[in-house]
């Protein structure tokens, strides 16, 4: 049975990039894989240390010097399927885990060589799912989808096969807007956004899901 692995790059275990996780997941396992959630915030580990041991002559090339509770993750996702990345955007950026995640697991797969920059062991078909507070004119305005264009052009590379995308735009912080200041931002409008538009980014993640491992 082929599996999926999910990463969620967000410290919320049920917030909307869980949720969004959880719709992908089950469209995966509805088209017959095994699947498997990791909540990046409950482990305990850190970004690239930039100390090369990956990429040394006398090493095998690909492994990560670091020994923690993301060794052992990185491990099963070489073993998987496909991998579907949940990846909130904090500060016009994303988040600290899913950052230091894929510094981890791309940069230690990647080589400085003129033949094939990857030591990656397999075709690993893989997805970014982002969620933000942004609406789609906001990350038209700023550029967001050129700029995490690049980490997904690098994720294809190393992770030798297509890299796939879904964004949901607008998504709600808070459930109630009075406790917090937020004056920027419409309650209602928000409020009707997602009553219109979650329910159709849920379906998208799932068709994600059910499609991923078709190729």
């Amino acid at each position: 049975m082929k599996k999926v692995i999910a990463i969620n790059g967000s410290p919320r275990r049920n917030g909307n990039t869980a949720e969004l996780l959880q719709q992908a997941l089950k469209g995966a396992q509805e088209s017959g894989a095994e699947i498997e959630l990791i909540n990046l915030y409950s482990l305990n580990f850190k970004g690239c240390i930039s100390c090369f041991y990956c990429k040394r002559k006398d090493k095998a090339h690909g492994t990560c010097a670091m020994k923690d509770d993301l060794t052992p993750i990185i491990e099963r996702i070489k073993e998987a399927d496909a991998l579907i990345m949940g990846v909130p955007v904090y500060f016009m950026n994303l988040s600290s885990g899913m950052s230091a995640f894929i510094e981890r697991l791309l940069f230690s797969n990647y080589i400085y060589s003129n033949e094939i920059p990857t030591v990656f062991p397999k075709s690993l078909p893989n997805a970014f799912i982002y969620t933000m507070n942004m609406t789609e004119e906001d990350v038209k305005q700023f550029g967001m989808r050129e700029k995490f264009a690049v980490h997904e052009g690098f994720a294809g590379k190393i992770l030798r096969a297509e890299t796939k995308n879904l964004y949901a735009y607008n998504t709600t912080q808070f459930s109630d807007y009075d406790k917090y200041e937020s004056s920027i931002i419409d309650p209602q409008a928000k409020a009707a956004y997602r009553e219109e538009m979650f329910p159709r980014q849920c379906t998208a993640a799932y068709e994600l899901g059910k499609s991923i491992l078709a190729d």
